[in-house]
């Protein structure tokens, strides 16, 4: 096999494994790999923005309050005035949103984080480079796009 094959047969496998896995969370916790990224912020910080998500997601705030929406609706998160500033909403995980958080099955996106972290710094940078020209190879450079690894549109995970 030349290297170009491996090279599109690689790139088709972490399109695969990507796919594969958003297919696995949403049978076994009813979320999108999206909505996923989002309860886990929502966790991690106790409260939250919807502009802080936003943020740290890199997309729109319109998309995040979608995303949100979805998540209010199912009853993994709820939204509350600030107690100190009544024009902004805060956004708070439940009880089930805790619980399908520690129910879902390991995010592919953290196993991807804990093996890139075991790796050198040189290595890291490496990859990065190499993934770079790839996205540029494929004319994806310009491409919105939030760190969460999901196939598709971000916009419409929120309707999945």
């Amino acid at each position: 096999m030349d290297r170009l094959d491996s090279s599109l047969i690689a790139l088709r496998r972490i399109l695969r494994a990507t796919e594969l896995f958003g297919r696995e969370l949403k049978q076994a916790a009813g979320i999108t790999a999206v909505q996923f990224r989002v309860l886990q912020i929502i966790a991690e910080t106790g409260q939250v923005t919807a502009k802080e998500i936003a943020q740290r997601m890199r997309v729109s705030q319109a998309t995040v309050t979608s995303l949100v929406d979805k998540l209010v609706r199912d009853g993994m998160a709820v939204r509350e005035k600030s107690a100190l500033d009544r024009r902004q909403t805060n956004i708070l995980v439940t009880d089930k949103g805790r619980q399908t958080l520690s129910e879902a099955p390991d995010p592919l996106q953290q196993r991807f984080v804990r093996k890139f972290s075991e790796l050198d710094d040189w290595e890291q940078a490496m990859m990065v480079a190499n993934l770079e020209r790839v996205a540029a190879m494929l004319d994806a450079e310009d491409i919105d796009a939030a760190p969460v690894l999901h196939t598709g549109d971000i916009k419409r995970a929120t309707d999945a």
